[in-house]
């Protein structure tokens, strides 16, 4: 078993929390906080008695964490198990949990508006005013998955340089 430090602990219980804020399992989010800070790939055993949750949520939770892309197994010479890396590099995992929320969450909202808008009957009481809104909140998800496109083509050196610009230019403003 892996010994966490007290500030190990403490950030692998806030990555907890706050996956759940942002709709992931929990235990999913602490299993890979624990992979994130880890120093060497662990076996699933190790994970699961690190943060006494049983084996088959840790065989859960890194199959969810595989298909994001910010997990993965390897292969360790002696050891006939498979044991679990996460990603290291912020920035690319940021990248790619960015894209899979644009395809499990922008992607069908931008397809339900269009077929909305192209189904609205204007014969209908209120249709032009649901048109007007349902356009807004379609141009509003179209600007952000043209904002997507843009950055996600972008090495990381430029996103972060357009980072420093964005927020000069807001101290400036203000």
């Amino acid at each position: 078993m892996a010994e966490l430090t007290g500030l190990q602990k403490q950030y692998i219980l806030h990555w907890g929390e706050m996956g759940t804020r942002w709709g992931i399992n929990r235990t999913v989010a602490q299993i890979h906080a624990l992979l994130y800070l880890s120093p060497k790939a662990l076996p699933a055993e190790e994970i699961a008695e690190t943060l006494s949750v049983a084996r088959s949520n840790v065989s859960t939770s890194i199959r969810e964490l595989e298909t994001w892309g910010i997990v993965r197994a390897v292969h360790v010479l002696g050891d006939r198990r498979e044991h679990y890396e996460s990603m290291k590099d912020v920035w690319e995992m940021f990248r790619l949990v960015i894209e899979q929320r644009k395809r499990r969450e922008i992607d069908p909202t931008r397809e339900m508006l269009r077929r909305c808008l192209a189904d609205l009957d204007p014969k209908e009481a209120g249709a032009d005013y649901t048109r007007e809104r349902l356009q807004a909140m379609a141009g509003f998800f179209e600007a952000v998955t043209e904002l997507h496109d843009q950055m996600k083509g972008l090495p990381t050196g430029t996103v972060r340089k357009l980072l420093k610009m964005g927020a000069k230019m807001k101290r400036k403003a203000s």
